[in-house]
Parts: structure tokens; sequence; C-alpha cells
């Protein structure tokens, strides 16, 4: 009996694993942003807004039963146990950030914003589900060892576009904090707002 109910738990760890996985491979790619409006900014804003509008009618319909080839399998894949039966809000939100980071702050401090989502936000996430052991009653269900990738993410990428040491720990740590709440999917739009904002300062 308990060889069964540890091996279901073991499958179920690793289920969440593999959703973690999905999850993060999808939410990395909003890093492209930055580049995609090195070129041409407006048209990177609408692209971000056409594809929020997109996955929203997509995932109204899907919760209406009409099954969209590709995105429902897609949303399905990276729901998390918590979205079953609702609409999935995290690309919406993850739409939502990069295009906010866009529209409120100039060049670098966008970058840096979106970057800090996409890495930070993202790594955090999966070392957390993978490597978490350590998650004090203060950070309400975070982990240290989460946390500790954010910052690290967060730090390298925004050093690399601002080549100051200064700007890349302001960006870091304020990525941390906004991570470390319990935000849920919404983490998408405080964390680069938050980012952005404090980078203004630093630069």
């Amino acid at each position: 009996m308990n060889n069964k109910i540890f091996s279901i738990a073991v499958a179920t760890e690793l289920q969440e694993i593999k959703t973690e996985l999905v999850r993060k491979s999808l939410h990395f790619l909003i890093a492209l942003t930055p580049s995609m409006a090195a070129l041409n900014r407006p048209f990177t804003a609408v692209i971000l807004m056409a594809g929020t509008l997109f996955y929203a009618l997509m995932e109204t319909l899907r919760l209406s039963g009409i099954e969209v080839p590709l995105v429902s399998s897609l949303t399905c894949m990276a729901s998390r146990s918590r979205d079953k039966d609702r609409f999935v809000l995290g690309p919406v939100t993850l739409g939502l950030g990069a295009l906010l980071a866009l529209l409120l702050y100039p060049s670098p401090a966008a970058s840096i914003a979106i970057y800090a989502m996409a890495f930070g936000d993202g790594f955090a996430s999966l070392v957390g589900k993978v490597f978490g052991r350590r998650r004090p009653g203060f950070m309400m269900g975070k982990s240290v060892e989460g946390s500790m990738a954010c910052f690290s993410a967060v730090f390298v990428t925004a050093y690399g576009v601002s080549r100051s040491f200064k700007t890349a720990f302001i960006a870091a740590l304020t990525a941390t904090l906004a991570e470390a709440l319990p935000l849920e999917d919404f983490d998408n739009i405080v964390l680069p707002i938050s980012v952005g904002f404090m980078v203004q300062f630093a630069i």
C-alpha cells in the first residue's frame, strides 16, 4: 500500500514538472519581444495585442467546448491543476506585461523589464518546482532556491543589457521581491512594471 502511494506521489510530481517545463518553454518565448521592438516597436506592440486577443478568443472557445487545433492542446498541456475547467490566464497576463513594458518605458528599461519577466519568473518557477526545498513561512509557498534563481537570471540579463552592476542589482532585487509575492499569474504584469519603474531611476 505504501509503495503504491509513493508511486502515485512520484508520478504526480513528475507530471507537475513536465507541465512546468511546457509552461516555461512557452514563457521564455516572450524574450523575443525586445529584439522585435528594436526593429519595429509599434509593429511589435500590435503583434502583442493581436496575439493576446487571439489567445483569449481561442481559450473562450475551448471553455465553450470547441477545441481549437494546437492552441487548445498546448493550453491543456501547460495548465496547472488550479486551472482545471477555468480560463488559463497566464498567456494573457504575459502578453499584457510585455506590452505595458513597451508602452510605459523606453529602451533599455523596457528590455530589462521583459527579460526579467521571461527569465526571472521562468527560472524561479522551474528551479522552485524541481529543486525547491526551503520554503520559509514568510515566503508564502515560494522557495529560497527559486528566488535565488530569479535573482541570478535577472542580474545576468540586466547586466548584459545595461553593462551596469548597479542597474543589474536593482533590477534583480526588484524582480525577486515581486516574484515572491503570491500573485499567481498576475506576477506577469506586476514584475515587468515594477522592474521597469525601478530601472528608470538607475540608468
